[in-house]
C-alpha cells in the first residue's frame, strides 16, 4: 500500500468516527487553554480538568495569576505532576503575558515558546486549537499511533514525526488530525495493549500486520 493510500484511509475513517474532534481539556478562552496545556504535561487531561475550575475561579485571567503567590497557586495544583515547576511556570507565564504581550496570548509558535512552561508541543496545541493553524502537536499518543499505523517512518523524535505528518496530511486537516491521533491513542491504540480487534484502521496498520490478533 502506498503511503498516500494509507493516509487517505485514515482520513476517511476518522472523518466519520471523530467528525468534531477537539481537545478534551476544559477552557473558555485562550488564556485558560494555555494554563490547562501547561498543566497537562506528563499528566492526564482528566486530572487537569479536575483542577482547573478552582484555578480559573481564583485566577480568571493573566492579571490575577501574575499576582498569585507561589504557595496559594501551589496549594491548588499540588496533585498535578511536577507542581513546583508548573507553579513557577504559570506565574512566570502570566507575568510575561502582561509585560511583553499586553495580556494577549500570542498566536505565533515562535512567540509562544518564549513563555515559561511552553515548548513547541504546547505552542502547536494552542495555535491549532484556538486558531486552527496547520500545526501538529506530537505528544506520546500521536508519536506512538502515527508510527504504529505507518503514517510516519523511522521518526526518532517528535519533531521528525511532526514534519512527516505535516507533509502528508492535507493542510486544512492538520489541526483536526492532531486530535484524531490523540483520541485513537487514548482509547483504542493504547500503549501496552492496543485494542486491535476493535480498531477501524487495522486493515492498513503496519503494527497489526506484524502483530496480528490470534
Amino acid at each position: 500500500m502506498k503511503k498516500s493510500e494509507r493516509y487517505q484511509f485514515v482520513i476517511d475513517f476518522f472523518s466519520n468516527k471523530f467528525p468534531q474532534a477537539e481537545t478534551e481539556l476544559f477552557y473558555d478562552n485562550p488564556f485558560q487553554l494555555l494554563v490547562a496545556v501547561i498543566l497537562s504535561a506528563q499528566c492526564t487531561d482528566k486530572r487537569v480538568n479536575m483542577i482547573t475550575p478552582r484555578i480559573f475561579q481564583k485566577f480568571p485571567d493573566h492579571e490575577s495569576m501574575s499576582k498569585a503567590s507561589f504557595d496559594e497557586l501551589f496549594s491548588i495544583i499540588k496533585s498535578i505532576s511536577y507542581p513546583n515547576n508548573k507553579t513557577r511556570h504559570l506565574i512566570g507565564m502570566a507575568n510575561m503575558l502582561k509585560d511583553r504581550f499586553n495580556g494577549v496570548v500570542p498566536m505565533k509558535v515562535e512567540e509562544l515558546i518564549t513563555l515559561p512552561g511552553v515548548g513547541r508541543k504546547t505552542a502547536n496545541v494552542i495555535t491549532s486549537v484556538i486558531d486552527k493553524q496547520p500545526n501538529m502537536a506530537v505528544d506520546t499518543h500521536v508519536f506512538r499511533v502515527s508510527s504504529r499505523i505507518g503514517l510516519t517512518t523511522n521518526a526518532k523524535t517528535p519533531f521528525a514525526a511532526e514534519k512527516q505528518l505535516i507533509r502528508n496530511f492535507p493542510k486544512n486537516l492538520i489541526y483536526k488530525a492532531h486530535h484524531w491521533l490523540i483520541l485513537h491513542g487514548r482509547y483504542t491504540c493504547i500503549a501496552r495493549k492496543p485494542q486491535c480487534e476493535a480498531c477501524g484502521v487495522s486493515s492498513v496498520c503496519k503494527f497489526f500486520k506484524e502483530n496480528p490478533t490470534p
